[in-house]
């Protein structure tokens, strides 16, 4: 990470610094104005400014008798605009994650996926179905991607790699129409991804 950004957000972690920068927001202040506002000791206050100009946010000006303190709103902005620059940075690496085909997957399924596998494994099935649709998919392209039918054992042992609860993915699996279940049989209901990706566009 930046390490202006990183000492900025150090600066800003604390909740009285907090507080300085929101009355600072409003107009400039001494210490002694900000130590009563606050119920702070001058000290403190001094020691607070000078961790905040440190991370560029605030600056200093002679006031006699006193020194005056001032935000630096172009600083707190340029802050808010890497913190936008972190989060579309993400969005896009989310984006990346490839498909069994080799295409990127959307957006959203990637940050699923990115959310609910850790090491390669399901930490935990999505209660919200729209996201556990998304892993269902994945399983179902990973685990079944042959257009055969798998005997039960084979199902339980493919879904294992993934999950422990195997009875719950199986039963989703075909609740959802992913896959049909008949004598002991599963298949998939649904081409395998390599496939699609091979057909021609009518």
């Amino acid at each position: 990470m930046d390490h202006d950004l990183l000492t900025a957000l150090k600066a800003l972690s604390d909740a009285s610094r907090l507080r300085i920068v929101g009355l600072l927001a409003a107009r400039p202040y001494a210490v002694e104005e900000l130590s009563a506002a606050l119920e702070l000791s001058p000290g403190t206050v001094v020691h607070h400014m000078k961790r905040l100009r440190a991370a560029g946010l605030v600056d200093a000006r002679p006031a006699h008798p006193y020194v005056e303190y001032s935000l630096k709103i172009a600083a707190l902005q340029g802050l808010g605009r890497k913190l936008d620059e972190l989060e579309h940075a993400a969005d896009e690496r989310g984006a990346s994650l490839p498909g069994p085909d080799g295409e990127d997957l959307p957006a959203y399924d990637a940050k699923v996926l990115r959310a609910f596998l850790v090491d390669g494994r399901l930490a935990s099935i999505p209660s919200q179905e729209k996201k556990r649709d998304v892993v269902l998919r994945f399983l179902l392209d990973r685990c079944f991607g042959e257009d055969r039918a798998y005997p039960e054992k084979e199902v339980n042992q493919r879904l294992a790699l993934y999950h422990p609860d195997v009875a719950s993915l199986r039963r989703y699996l075909v609740d959802t129409g992913l896959m049909a279940r008949s004598a002991g049989q599963y298949r998939r209901v649904q081409a395998p991804a390599a496939d699609r990706a091979q057909r021609p566009v009518v």
